[in-house]
């Protein structure tokens, strides 16, 4: 059946309030309109960032909200001036857009988009289209977008400069997570940190963006990585994907970065945080070598007050640095990574611990909670 142009009615689930769990709905999809494509979802994955949206501590967002951001699917069909996709093109969505007519996207300093700096907060605040309205309605309710790509639906509606067209025979039960969680860890060490050869790193946090970040600092030839987790099952993961070292905090004695610096005689050289929170943070800045030591944030904690830093931290050498989708700029760079996977350049397989279908969401959330999990494919 043609469905160019036609509301297309499909399920999706709907967080309806803080706290509480999705619901499985039927849901009204409207045609794309001016640089707009609407796709055909074919899998999904679920990031920590979807978990944080609905955490009763997150104050910014606004519901009902149709979660996901990690995913791939099909196009379905396009909207007026759209020149770069057709029906039937292969796709990821993108929560980075890239407009490449702004002083961002022409800079090769960032990647940044001007189209991000003007929102307040680039998670909660894509929460509609370009014209500020939604292209979801579910029980005559108009459905907020998130981050401007919402995958949890098999049906969904983003504008053209935040999506990638890639190859025809890519995988996407596995190229999915190259639109958030592989892209943010792996290029966080290789563009944001520039990890060096033969260099020193500590990695704090081991789901998918960490063990990604591990991925990206064995790439770049460093010779020692130290992976840091509250759960120590996560280790041999880690260690299959290049970590050489692996540090559980609750089982030292002292501070985890006064055991790191000792074990690296004065600190590492680049030191990458996944988890998020002003512990960790704190941990990251001060195991780095003082004189050149790069500390990279990359894991937001929620309702965490941040990190407040000490002028001498920083006089003596050290230098901070944040990712967004890891530095790539995402239109150009995405069909790249989908290319480099398929050539075996890294391993997306290893990430993925489950597949599941789009039915049991539930079940991939607890899954998440309980730390059972590094990537759960969910089939829509």
């Amino acid at each position: 059946m043609d469905t160019k142009g036609k509301v297309i009615k499909c399920k999706a689930a709907i967080a309806w309030e803080a706290g509480k769990p999705l619901c499985i709905e039927e849901v009204e999809v409207a045609p794309p309109k001016a640089h707009e494509v609407r796709i055909k979802v074919v899998a999904t994955s679920l990031c920590q960032t979807d978990a944080h949206i609905i955490d009763p501590k997150f104050k910014a967002t606004l519901f009902p909200i149709i979660l996901g951001h990690e995913g791939a699917g099909i196009v379905e069909s396009i909207g007026p001036g759209v020149t770069n996709f057709k029906p039937g093109d292969k796709v990821i969505p993108l929560y980075a857009p890239q407009c490449k007519k702004c002083k961002f996207c022409l800079s090769p300093l960032t990647n940044l988009c001007e189209k991000l700096s003007k929102v307040k907060d680039p998670v909660a605040d894509q929460e509609l289209m370009e014209d500020r309205t939604s292209r979801f309605t579910c029980k005559g309710k108009p459905i907020y977008h998130f981050m401007g790509v919402s995958t949890f639906s098999q049906y969904t509606v983003v504008s053209d400069f935040k999506l990638a067209k890639i190859d025809d025979d890519a995988n996407l039960e596995r190229v999915c997570l190259i639109g958030c969680g592989f892209s943010t860890g792996y290029g966080a060490a290789i563009n944001t940190a520039k990890v060096s050869p033969g260099s020193t790193c500590a990695v704090f946090g081991l789901g998918g963006v960490g063990l990604s970040a591990i991925m990206g600092c064995k790439a770049a030839g460093a010779s020692r990585i130290i992976a840091v987790d509250i759960n120590s099952e996560k280790f041999t993961k880690a260690k299959a994907l290049g970590a050489t070292d692996c540090l559980n905090p609750r089982d030292l004695d002292k501070p985890i970065q006064k055991v790191i610096t000792e074990l690296t005689n004065g600190g590492v050289d680049f030191a990458l945080d996944c988890a998020g929170g002003s512990e960790a943070m704190k941990a990251a800045l001060e195991c780095t070598t003082i004189g050149w030591g790069s500390c990279t944030f990359i894991g937001v904690g929620v309702g965490d007050n941040g990190l407040n830093i000490f002028p001498v931290d920083v006089i003596m050498g050290r230098t901070i640095n944040g990712t967004y989708f890891g530095g790539w700029k995402s239109v150009d760079s995405v069909p790249k990574l989908v290319t480099d996977y398929k050539n075996k350049k890294f391993n997306l397989d290893a990430l993925v611990t489950h597949t599941l279908p789009f039915e049991r969401i539930h079940q991939v959330f607890d899954l998440m909670n309980q730390g059972k999990c590094i990537r759960v494919i969910i089939t829509m």
